[in-house]
């Protein structure tokens, strides 16, 4: 009998494959929880939108669901602390947009830009006969400078675990609508009031921003250099609510300051390219002008400049808001069974799932923000421009 035993148990043996180690199961099991619940907040959004219509009604008690929140914001502080921070997805972002603001305030890329604007203005007003200035333009600032005795004015909206706050060149103001650490606080972006801008030095103006207290419903106009939507705009359930978003952070902004957009998409850098033409035609539309642009595997980091002091007034009849789609806008939801149900990187034709699997798959290469190389493509910035997706 023993002998039988052994014999079935080699036998076994040969068939034996070593099982996946429990506890990368289990943390594989979380990532795919918590990943299930912010996909779930977001279609039930865009459900109730589809069904009500009133975006101000919904997102006004969608803000008063208190339990929602918290499982939200719960979620994504535990996907950034131990899902995020482990693959560098966090990092990755988090680094392209830090080094996106080095390279504009601090190594030149602000007046580089800004004397090609000038040069254009001259081209065209010898175009249209008028005489040319061949004075050089002394209002440009010299930014190399500008941030010597200062830092940069960082906001970063709907910033779930304040990743901007470890660097020194910025003064970070981190808000949410239900903060996940004590460092952001609580505010309603799209309610935000705005005040009139502050006739302060540097030094005052950093004062002010140290001793905001928490919940914030006013802030003062052109008051940051950076405004930051890290996979902000994709939370809302209507294109308006985007735009809003935008033109406050316009509003928000200094002049020649940066709105930094990142939206998540795991399709291939050309299949949302209309989609990416479409958003830079609607942000440009309110006095920004695109300055990067690159594709990771997950998700879409697009840098644009304020150009103009202030916004046009004859916006929406132009309907420049509802350009700022994204591909659920136009699904017909799942149902409410399927938001469980998020184990694999399971694709789709829309977003939706792209924004899940964005947290569960996230990129596995380091970004190089010196070439200017994306993971999904070797071309550098310049070669991303116009002929692909955004010749306006």
């Amino acid at each position: 009998m023993d002998l039988q035993n052994n014999d079935q148990t080699e036998s076994d043996s040969e068939f034996f494959c070593p099982s996946v180690p429990t506890d990368l199961l289990c943390k594989r099991k979380e990532q795919e929880k918590l990943s299930g619940v912010v996909k779930s907040v977001h279609r039930k959004l865009r459900r109730k939108y589809f069904e009500v219509g009133d975006f101000e009604k919904i997102w006004r008690e969608h803000c008063e669901d208190e339990q929602t929140l918290s499982e939200y914001a719960f979620a994504m502080k535990s996907l950034a602390d131990n899902h995020w921070a482990k693959k560098c997805e966090g990092e990755g972002r988090i680094e392209w947009c830090r080094s996106v603001c080095q390279e504009y305030f601090m190594d030149g890329g602000m007046r580089k830009v800004l004397e090609k604007d000038e040069k254009a203005m001259k081209h065209a007003a010898a175009s249209n006969g008028a005489p040319l200035n061949t004075q050089p333009d002394s209002s440009l600032p010299s930014f190399s400078s500008s941030f010597q005795f200062g830092k940069m004015r960082l906001l970063d909206v709907g910033s779930c675990f304040n990743p901007f706050l470890k660097f020194e060149e910025f003064l970070t103001v981190g808000i949410d609508i239900v903060p996940a650490v004590e460092s952001v606080y609580k505010c309603d972006f799209l309610n935000l009031q705005l005040q009139q801008p502050l006739q302060l030095a540097t030094d005052a103006l950093e004062a002010f921003l140290r001793q905001l207290r928490a919940p914030i419903d006013a802030l003062p106009a052109q008051l940051f250099h950076v405004v930051v939507f890290s996979l902000l705009l994709s939370y809302f359930p209507s294109p308006y609510q985007r735009w809003l978003c935008c033109k406050k952070a316009h509003e928000l902004l200094t002049l020649h300051g940066l709105l930094l957009i990142i939206t998540p998409d795991s399709s291939h850098q050309g299949r949302h390219a209309l989609m990416m033409r479409s958003w830079r035609v609607a942000v440009e539309s309110l006095g920004f002008k695109r300055y990067k642009y690159v594709k990771f595997s997950h998700m879409h980091l697009i840098a644009f400049r304020k150009v103009s002091v202030t916004t046009t007034s004859d916006l929406v009849s132009h309907n420049y808001p509802e350009m700022l789609y994204i591909p659920q806008d136009f699904n017909m939801l799942e149902d409410e069974e399927g938001f469980a149900d998020c184990c694999g990187p399971a694709r789709s034709e829309f977003e939706d799932d792209q924004l899940a699997s964005s947290f569960a798959e996230l990129p596995d290469a380091p970004y190089d923000s010196d070439s200017g190389d994306s993971q999904s493509s070797s071309a550098p910035f310049h070669e991303l421009e116009d002929p692909i997706l955004l010749h306006s």
